[in-house]
């Protein structure tokens, strides 16, 4: 049992109740990506959300080659993996934060990103940064899904 004591309409009250307030249940999602050495997981489902940070990177944990267009595939064909591994779909992401490291390469970002959703599309940002964790990475991206309860 809990007991607390709160102010309202400028008074103070005393309250109990009985229910546990339980701690934030994360499951890992499994993929067949590569196992990344740093201390990570490719996706993360708490509180009915998917969270998820994918790069291109193929199946021996390089960063493909053939710039801007082959890495954004690269990392939207692992994003995809990740959410069907989730099952989910890819209508049920809801952001994805982009990030490359020079602003004339997001046309083609976008134009591999499009092939991946149909309208309603998620929310989603664009970001120009200076460099990404490994230099030859040109992409990146941040992305949330919904899960059905």
């Amino acid at each position: 049992m809990y007991t607390g004591r709160a102010v309202l309409n400028g008074g103070p009250v005393n309250f109990t109740f009985d229910s546990l307030i339980e701690s934030v249940m994360k499951t890992a999602v499994k993929t067949d990506l590569f196992a990344s050495k740093a201390p990570l997981e490719w996706a993360v489902i708490a509180n009915g959300t998917l969270s998820t940070a994918q790069i291109p990177i193929d199946a021996n944990g390089q960063v493909v080659e053939g710039g801007i267009e082959a890495q954004a595939r690269q990392t939207m064909d692992n994003f995809k993996h990740t959410i069907e591994a989730a099952e989910l779909t890819m209508a049920d992401v809801t952001q994805v934060l982009i990030y490359v490291t020079d602003r004339s390469q997001l046309p083609v970002f976008n134009q591999v990103y499009a092939e991946y959703f149909e309208a309603p599309y998620p929310n989603r940002a664009a970001m120009i940064v200076a460099g990404l964790a490994r230099e030859e990475m040109l992409c990146e991206i941040v992305a949330y899904a919904a899960v059905p309860a």
